[in-house]
């Protein structure tokens, strides 16, 4: 046995360790808490040719006319999430989206664009997330109550503000029969990129592949941007298709083994 001083037995090594394994058992639990953003893509069977599909988040505010007017202009099918908050205030854009049920599938982004991670004082981008389960559970239930009294459907789709979730939210939503609808290519970074920026995130645009991008802030340059690359898509062979006509597996995005494929997009 090893003597420290006083003759006494030496038990910093073990101590060590204890230390070691309590500091792991501290964070573990932490770091599965911790929210983490949802990629999926189009579920392998589903593929055939080239499909995509397109998905527009109106979070609040206003709604961007130019890019609608693109959209059913070249017929190009779009999944719509939106909140209550964007209905409520948006009844110009509603009657478009209405009008147009046969390109646009209308899912759920929350009552009041919340983020769907618990526990009081918790935030993901400066956004405070639900205090507890039954304030993520209005969220979700507000938000499609809102759909199917304003458009007339029923959402399948959620997808929480931030696009951000933790373990028990995402629980939750699932026992609330609704799928969870991540993406695997982030075409204007909540419309804060430039048109050229945007232009550029579809050069690794692949089949399969779940754009995310945003309809509710005009004065971005996202209707711009978009309009150029989604012509180009179009020329390139690609199939825009709504998420309630596919089914989506969740990825990781950093061990996906195919290269991404550039698509040649003009300025």
């Amino acid at each position: 046995m090893k003597f420290c001083r006083a003759n006494l037995p030496c038990y910093l090594p073990q101590l060590q360790l204890l230390a070691t394994l309590l500091s792991v058992a501290l964070v573990t639990p932490a770091l599965q808490a911790m929210p983490v953003e949802v990629h999926t893509r189009i579920a392998t069977p589903t593929i055939t040719g080239k499909k995509i599909a397109l998905t527009l988040d109106a979070c609040s505010g206003k709604f961007d006319a130019e890019l609608l007017d693109f959209l059913i202009r070249k017929r190009i099918p779009a999944t719509i999430f939106v909140t209550k908050k964007w209905l409520d205030k948006n009844s110009q854009g509603v009657a478009i989206i209405k009008a147009n049920l046969d390109l646009f599938d209308v899912e759920d982004h929350g009552e009041k664009h919340i983020p769907a991670i618990i526990g009081p004082g918790k935030k993901v981008y400066g956004m405070a997330g639900e205090p507890d389960i039954a304030s993520l559970q209005r969220e979700v239930t507000e938000g499609a109550k809102a759909i199917t009294s304003a458009i007339g459907t029923t959402p399948q789709w959620y997808r929480g503000a931030s696009a951000k979730y933790d373990p028990q939210a995402m629980d939750e939503i699932k026992r609330m029969g609704y799928k969870i609808a991540g993406f695997s290519l982030n075409a204007d970074q909540g419309a804060t990129l430039r048109k050229q920026a945007i232009i550029k995130q579809f050069k690794r645009l692949q089949a399969g592949d779940v754009i995310i991008a945003h309809m509710n802030k005009p004065a971005s340059d996202s209707a711009e941007g978009l309009a150029v690359a989604l012509e180009e898509t179009l020329k390139q062979g690609f199939v825009f298709v709504r998420l309630d006509q596919v089914e989506l597996q969740r990825v990781d995005l950093q061990k996906l083994q195919t290269p991404r494929r550039s698509v040649a997009l003009s300025n």
